[in-house]
C-alpha cells in the first residue's frame, strides 16, 4: 500500500503492496532479467510465459510448507534475522493472506517483533487496538501525503528521532518509545479503504515514503516502476530511518524471494545469486556465534 508517488490521482489504483487485479504471471521483457542473473540462464527468462487466472494459481505446485515457495527453489536456506529498534505492524487485507506472491510476510521473516493483523471493517482486531493504546509504542501509519484533509497529521522521517512537534518520543515514565511503522498490506483500493474506514487509525501521524528507487519486483504487474512492493517499502523506510544493516538484509531477502519464485515458474533450478550468497554468509556467521 505504500509507494514513493506524490499523488494517488496520477494513475489507476495499483498495489504498492501487491495488486490482486493482475494474474500471477507477467510479461517481463522490459525488465531485462532477474535481479542477479546466474550464469547460463535459459532464454525463457527474457520472455513471457502463459498467464493463469489468480484463483487457479499454483494449484498443482509442490510448495515448501514453511516459505510457501515451490520446493524447486525453496527460500528457507536464506532466511536470516536482523536487528532493528523499529517494529512493523501489518494490517493485511484478508485476500492477501492467500497470495504466495505477497511480500509483506518477508518483513516478519527478517525482523523480530513484526505483527500481522487481518483487516475487517466492522470488527477490528482487539490485539491491534490494545497495542495502539500501549504507551511503549509510537506508531506511524505509512501512507502518501497527497490529500489535504489529513495534512495536519503528516510528519517526516525525522519524527522517529523526536525532531519536530506533536510526536511523543517518551512514555509517561520517561522511557524511550519504540517506533512502529504500520503498513496497509493490500491493493491501492484496499489500502485506501483501510485508511479511510478505520477510525482507530485516525489520530496517528502519517509518514509518507519519498524515494527515487524503482521496483525490482517481478511477480505482479504494476502501473509504474516507481510503485514499490511492501517489502521494498519496508526496506527503504528502514534505510531512511538510519537502520542500514536491517534494510540491507531485508533487501537481499526480498531479492532472493523474487528470484527463487520467478525461476520456479519456468521450472529452472536457480544458482545462488549475490544476494543469496550474502544471506548464507550472514546465516553461517550467526550460527557460529551461538
Amino acid at each position: 500500500m505504500c509507494d514513493s508517488r506524490s499523488s494517488l490521482a496520477d494513475a489507476e489504483p495499483t498495489a504498492l503492496a501487491e495488486d490482486l487485479s493482475f494474474s500471477d504471471d507477467r510479461d517481463t521483457k522490459d525488465r531485462g532479467g532477474i535481479t542477479t542473473l546466474p550464469s547460463g540462464e535459459p532464454e525463457e527468462w527474457q520472455g513471457s510465459h502463459p498467464r493463469r487466472e489468480f484463483k487457479a494459481r499454483g494449484s498443482q505446485v509442490v510448495r515448501c510448507e514453511a516459505c510457501r515457495l515451490p520446493q524447486l527453489n525453496c527460500l528457507c536456506p536464506y532466511r536470516v534475522k536482523a536487528e532493528s529498534r523499529i517494529r512493523f505492524w501489518l494490517i493485511t487485507h484478508p485476500l492477501e493472506h492467500y497470495k504466495p506472491t505477497n511480500t509483506g510476510r518477508l518483513i516478519g521473516d527478517v525482523l523480530e517483533g513484526t505483527d500481522v493483523f487481518s483487516w475487517y471493517r466492522v470488527e477490528p482486531d482487539p490485539r491491534l487496538l490494545a497495542l495502539l493504546e500501549d504507551d511503549r509504542y509510537q506508531p506511524f501509519i505509512i501512507f502518501p501525503d497527497d490529500q489535504s484533509d489529513y495534512a495536519d497529521r503528516v510528519v517526516d522521517v525525522n519524527a522517529i528521532a523526536g525532531v519536530g512537534e506533536g510526536v511523543p518520543t517518551h512514555t509517561a515514565t520517561g522511557e524511550l518509545r519504540i517506533p512502529v511503522f504500520i503498513m496497509l498490506d493490500g491493493t491501492w483500493r484496499q489500502a485506501r479503504r483501510i485508511f479511510r474506514r478505520s477510525p482507530y487509525l485516525d489520530g496517528l501521524p502519517v509518514l509518507p515514503l519519498h524515494s527515487r528507487r524503482l521496483t525490482r519486483y517481478h511477480l505482479r504487474k504494476a502501473a509504474s516502476e516507481a510503485h514499490l512492493c511492501t517489502a521494498e517499502v519496508a526496506a527503504e523506510l528502514l534505510r531512511q530511518a538510519g537502520e542500514e544493516a536491517a534494510a540491507s538484509v531485508l533487501d537481499d531477502y526480498f531479492d532472493a524471494f523474487n528470484d527463487c519464485y520467478r525461476a520456479s515458474r519456468i521450472h529452472y533450478v536457480l544458482e545462488p545469486t549475490a544476494a543469496m550468497i550474502r544471506l548464507l554468509a550472514r546465516r553461517e556467521a550467526s550460527d557460529s556465534s551461538e
